[in-house]
């Protein structure tokens, strides 16, 4: 992943000079805070790509000699079933409702996205790394196989 870092790291550069180059020349702040935020948001899958090289190593992508080949195999754990994604979807409806309708039914749908959100992250939480998708325990959010 160092090769995806290095190229997000330039995305993010790129923006934050035309952050401050725009910021220094306009007198118009609705574009800069744009323009931090998506230095933000490049900076922040930087950071996750570093880290995640830190972590696994160096892929056989990251390699010059490398053949397609070496990169065959087992690619990671990819969940077979989950109620969060239509949790979060249904969340962001009702905050989008709730932007017509009044403020107590976006807080309500917001809730309900934290909600979602919150399961999303720790639906697979007690799950080892060598596990299959079946066997995923009752209590981590995987269903039980007999």
């Amino acid at each position: 992943m160092r090769t995806e870092a290095w190229l997000f790291t330039g995305v993010a550069a790129f923006f934050a000079g035309t952050a401050l180059g725009y910021g220094w020349w306009s007198a118009e702040p609705a574009g800069t805070a744009v323009l931090c935020v998506a230095f933000l948001m490049a900076a922040l899958v930087t950071f996750f790509l570093f880290v995640q090289y830190r972590k696994h190593g160096p892929r056989a992508q990251d390699r010059r000699g490398a053949e397609v080949v070496d990169s065959a195999g087992p690619v990671d754990f990819f969940p077979p079933h989950s109620p969060w994604p239509v949790t979060v979807a249904l969340g962001a409806v009702v905050i989008a409702l709730g932007v017509v309708y009044g403020l107590w039914l976006a807080l309500l749908g917001l809730g309900v996205l934290g909600l979602g959100v919150f399961g999303m992250v720790f639906q697979y939480a007690g799950r080892t790394p060598g596990q299959s998708s079946g066997d995923a325990s009752p209590r981590a959010g995987g269903r039980a196989t007999s």
